[in-house]
């Protein structure tokens, strides 16, 4: 599959803090590439996070200084940034540095201009519905009825059913 016009598609997945967004994540990646698309993704985390430990070789050239640490193995890199006081970089900005794919699934960017699922989940740190004011909300997966107030409505654990969603509504057709 691929998208027409050469641009990934891009599509959210939001929502409150212990909604599932993580796991409805993952379930979507696996099902969209088990159907052959090349997938990518963005997280964005409001916290600092750590990717290399406190006493790694790359850790340590870090705070030794390195603006950007590149580590490299057999199986996978890595390129490692700090901003050093520098603005966080827009969501477009991270997406243009991707490799190229057929879809991004970003994670999180709840107010960002781009369609999204939003995920809800009784358990979930708040209840108030994105929906509500973000006119980019296209679909609802949820742990419990609600009303998708014409969104379409899934559960948490159809990746099937909003993969298809997707792959309708993004454009993403087979390769010929």
């Amino acid at each position: 599959m691929s998208r027409t016009g050469g641009t990934p598609a891009v599509i959210g997945v939001a929502g409150w803090k212990n909604s599932g967004k993580t796991t409805l994540v993952t379930r979507l990646i696996a099902e969209l590439t088990r159907r052959g698309l090349r997938v990518a993704s963005v997280k964005h985390a409001h916290h600092g996070f750590q990717i290399d430990d406190a006493e790694t070789d790359s850790a340590r050239h870090r705070r030794a200084g390195a603006t950007q640490v590149a580590i490299v193995s057999p199986r996978r890199w890595a390129v490692v940034n700090e901003l050093g006081g520098a603005p966080e970089p827009s969501l477009e900005e991270m997406i243009a540095r991707l490799e190229p794919c057929d879809v991004v699934i970003v994670e999180g960017y709840k107010a960002a201009p781009i369609p999204k699922i939003e995920v809800r989940r009784l358990a979930a740190a708040r209840a108030v519905p994105l929906a509500a004011t973000d006119p980019n909300v296209v679909a609802i997966a949820a742990d419990h009825a609600c009303d998708g107030t014409g969104r379409p409505v899934f559960t948490l654990d159809d990746a099937a059913g909003i993969a298809d969603l997707i792959v309708r509504t993004q454009g993403l057709r087979l390769r010929d």
